[in-house]
Formats: structure tokens, sequence, C-alpha cells
């Protein structure tokens, strides 16, 4: 007799394609990009998850937001040796689904190392959306939610919030990888090559693929940065955003800097802000590609990440990897 998860779980999985195919024939696609969204800010009103305030100076940008989903005891009972912090929007179901079902999957490495997933997301414009969202939270107690507009233009607010969450209820944590949701992760190649959770956890740590550039002016790219917003000529060094490590104490460090600091659109950008601030240098590792790669098996052993993977090739990649284990390169 079927269980009552699994009867659950159907049920999302086909509650989720109903409004999907519903959305895709009776309302416009929501697209973001190239949009800026307003924050919806609380005013006159303290926030239910009032974080570290024994700030004292008047926050620049003080994240004024609520977590309208949370899971804040996650890591009450075992401190985690690694958190994920996805990145996603409320339409991509299947490729959160190809995440724990694959290198997501908590129970990959055992007790010996925990490892603790979570979906990060704003508030969509649409109800539909986030009550497919609420549901899907409600029977697998992974998605992470504040009240802000889920746009491109919002993307800083989404890592940002992760960093609160994890400097607010899992402090205790040894590592953070932030990542998005068409990201395939190499988890043995990261947690035990680069990781290495039988050493000393390091500290004021950040690594990733490092990017040293300089703002785009052409107002017709994705990444273009307004002279009022970022007038100076070169970028600090940061790690592009699809995927980066970081120790967590890390997190409450560059927490508490983005209240004092100017919000930027571009969220690599904007840590790699608060990283200089913070005097934390971020090291390159060529593991970590931010652009698509053709599949073999040695070739993926030797990465971290690799970007714009399927759901279904994240299946693939994941089945071949683990049944394979026992070959040579």
């Amino acid at each position: 007799m079927p269980s009552k998860v699994s009867c659950l779980y159907l049920l999302t999985v086909v509650c989720w394609a109903s409004a999907l195919w519903y959305l895709s024939l009776s309302r416009p696609s929501t697209s973001y990009v190239g949009q800026l969204s307003i924050p919806i800010r609380q005013k006159n009103k303290l926030t239910k998850n009032v974080t570290f305030s024994n700030i004292r100076t008047r926050p620049l940008n003080p994240h004024a937001f609520d977590f309208v989903i949370n899971e804040p005891k996650k890591c009450e009972t075992v401190a985690p040796f690694l958190v994920i912090l996805i990145s996603t929007t409320h339409k991509e179901f299947d490729a959160r689904q190809a995440i724990r079902e694959t290198w997501g999957d908590e129970s990959t490495f055992g007790d010996g190392v925990r490892v603790l997933t979570l979906f990060l997301l704003g508030r969509n414009t649409d109800p539909v959306l986030n009550q497919m969202v609420e549901q899907e939270s409600q029977i697998f107690h992974d998605v992470v939610v504040e009240d802000f507009i889920d746009s491109y233009h919002n993307l800083t607010l989404k890592t940002l919030m992760g960093m609160r969450w994890v400097a607010t209820f899992c402090s205790k944590a040894q590592y953070v990888l932030k990542t998005d949701s068409d990201i395939f992760v190499n988890m043995e190649n990261l947690v035990y090559n680069l990781l290495k959770p039988t050493s000393k956890p390091r500290r004021r740590y950040f690594t990733g693929y490092v990017i040293n550039g300089g703002p785009i002016r052409d107002m017709r790219s994705k990444w273009y940065m307004p002279r009022d917003l970022y007038p100076e000529a070169k970028y600090p060094p940061f790690c592009s955003g699809t995927g980066y490590v970081f120790s967590a104490d890390v997190a409450e460090l560059i927490y508490k800097t983005s209240l004092h600091t100017r919000l930027l659109h571009l969220e690599d950008v904007y840590v790699g802000l608060c990283l200089r601030k913070l005097g934390i240098h971020p090291f390159q590792n060529s593991g970590f590609n931010h652009w698509k790669m053709a599949y073999s098996l040695c070739r993926y052993r030797r990465v971290v990440t690799v970007h714009q993977i399927s759901p279904e090739e994240m299946h693939r990649i994941w089945n071949d990897m683990t049944s394979k284990k026992h070959l040579k390169c």
C-alpha cells in the first residue's frame, strides 16, 4: 500500500503539471529578465525574524523582509558539514526534484558527512505558484522563502536571505555551497577533495571561479551596470554566482556587511564588494565551471560544478557516474 508521503509527492507532481499547463495557456509568460523589481518592504513593523540586533548604526540596506516559508529547526540536532543553498524559481519544480534525487540528496554521505540542502525563493506575483511552492515545502521541508518579489534583479536579495538563514539558524555548520538549479555538482570532488572533512575547518574562506572584470555600460546587456550605481572602472575580484563555496563564518560576515553596502542587482559582483570590505580574497579554483561542458566520465570527475544542465541530463550524468565508480580514467 503506498505511503502517505508517496501519495503526497504524486499529488504534488500532478498539481505542478496542471498548474504550469494552465499558466502556459491562459496567462502571459512571466519573465523578469531586464526588469527592475521593487522589493516589498514592511513599514513601521518589526520583522518576525530579527537578526543581529547588536548593529547600532542605521543600515543602508536593512533587508527588512519576513520569512514566509522557513525551516528554522533544520540544524537543531546536528550541525551539518555542508549547507547547500540553491537559488531557484517557482516554475523549476522538475529541476528541484532532479537535484533532490541526485547530487542534492542529503543521505548521499550518510551520518559521517551530514549535508543539508535548501532551495531559495522570493514571492511570486502569481498566487497559484506561491501555493504550489507551499505545498511542495510541506512535503520536502527544504524550501525557504522571504517576502520580496522573486525576479532576476532581486537575485542579490535571494543570496542575502541564504546568508541570513545560515547565520541565524545554522551557524555551527562548517561550509556552505551557494549555487543555481541548473548546475551539476560533483559532490565527491567537492566534499572529499576540496573541503576534506577530516581536516581542520577553515575560517574566512571563499572559493570558486574568480572573475576579474569591470562593469558593462551597454544598456542592452543583461549585466548592464549604470554609472550612478557603480562609478568605478573595475569590479573587485568576485566568484561566478553559478557556484561558490565558503566557510560558514563568512555567511554572517557578508550579511552584516550587506546592511551597510549599497545594493547592486548583480549578485556575484555584490558579494565580491562585501568580501573586499571584509578583506577576504576569494581563491581561484578551476574546478568550478560557469559554462556548459559536454559529458564524459573522466572530465566530470575532475570538476566541481558544471553549468546549464537540464533535469534529464542531471539524472543521466548522476546515474552514469555513480554506477561507474570502479572504473579508472
